[in-house]
């Protein structure tokens, strides 16, 4: 019988709130692994498993990283509760969960809170934690809010914002 490890996990937990122009009908489809390389200029995934072709409860897909693959699985996607939920693996590194709730604000203005939780698996995982910051997460969710809001109001991806 082999010896059972259980750790303390070193973990990080943000949350942002951006404000959104659109409904939650128009937007909750943007969150989608697909859809997102209309309106997000880096965003690249290699294979998106999926049903529909769409994002979906149980989606999966693949990005990368270095010279590691990151395997994204959608565990929960609910346009009529506004909820999404995902979580990806960066072998040996870390295991990150993404959860989105929109919530209308008025007719054509919503609310998306947006919490990355990343957890480490390793040193390294732990040097990925020190780096991410608060200050670097808010940059990445400004930027996303915007490249959203103007892909909503013209139909075109917003170039030159920090990566995402």
């Amino acid at each position: 019988m082999s010896a059972l490890i259980v750790n303390r996990p070193n973990r990080i937990s943000y949350t942002y709130e951006q404000t959104i122009n659109g409904t939650n009908k128009e937007i909750m489809p943007l969150y989608c692994p697909v859809k997102e390389l209309d309106w997000c200029e880096n965003w690249n995934p290699k294979v998106v498993y999926s049903n529909s072709g769409f994002v979906e409860k149980d989606c999966i897909f693949i990005t990368s990283h270095e010279d590691s693959d990151i395997v994204w699985i959608v565990t929960d996607y609910d346009i009529e509760k506004g909820h999404v939920e995902m979580v990806y693996h960066v072998p040996g590194l870390l295991v990150t969960k993404l959860e989105i709730q929109v919530t209308p604000i008025t007719e054509n203005r919503t609310k998306a809170v947006l919490t990355y939780s990343k957890t480490s698996l390793s040193e390294k995982g732990d040097k990925v934690l020190d780096e991410f910051t608060k200050e670097e997460y808010e940059i990445m969710m400004d930027s996303w809010e915007k490249a959203m809001n103007h892909y909503l109001m013209t139909g075109e991806m917003l170039t030159g914002l920090p990566n995402f």
